[in-house]
């Protein structure tokens, strides 16, 4: 009987966490989220445990990880385990992807200071010709 009162339908656990419904019928569509049963009518019910998977799962999106990752993670806690060494594989991937961006934004923002500082005004338009300073020469 106290287990039936810690179950909240979707609506509610969805007003109390701040994610709307349909996202989170998305995560148990993906596996993320599961939810204990339904009501009579039809609708979702989750144990109040489904807010620190809700917190976890949104955390794990801030930090840049996919639900394909978070649910791994999730997979891995569910079989009783901690998934702490898997996340710190993954989070040790995105530094070196933002590094690998970081340095083709240095790039990028090179090749537009080059064409700013070689900016000289245009005397002469071809018909062929949109804006020759950003042009292959």
């Amino acid at each position: 009987m106290l287990a039936q009162e810690t179950q909240k339908q979707i609506g509610l656990v969805a007003k109390e966490s701040g994610i709307p419904i349909k996202t989170i019928r998305y995560y148990e569509d993906l596996g993320l989220l599961k939810a204990s049963g339904r009501t009579e009518g039809g609708f979702r019910l989750f144990n109040s445990s489904v807010f620190a998977r809700l917190s976890f799962i949104k955390r794990a999106q801030s930090l840049g990880l996919s639900l394909l990752e978070i649910k791994e993670f999730l997979d891995v806690h569910d079989q009783g385990d901690l998934p702490c060494d898997h996340i710190k594989v993954k989070l040790n991937d995105k530094i070196a992807e933002i590094e690998y961006q970081i340095e083709q934004l240095q790039v990028l923002k090179l090749e537009l200071e080059r064409l700013l500082s070689d900016w000289k005004p245009v005397s002469e338009i071809s018909e062929n010709t949109i804006c020759p300073i950003i042009e292959p020469t």
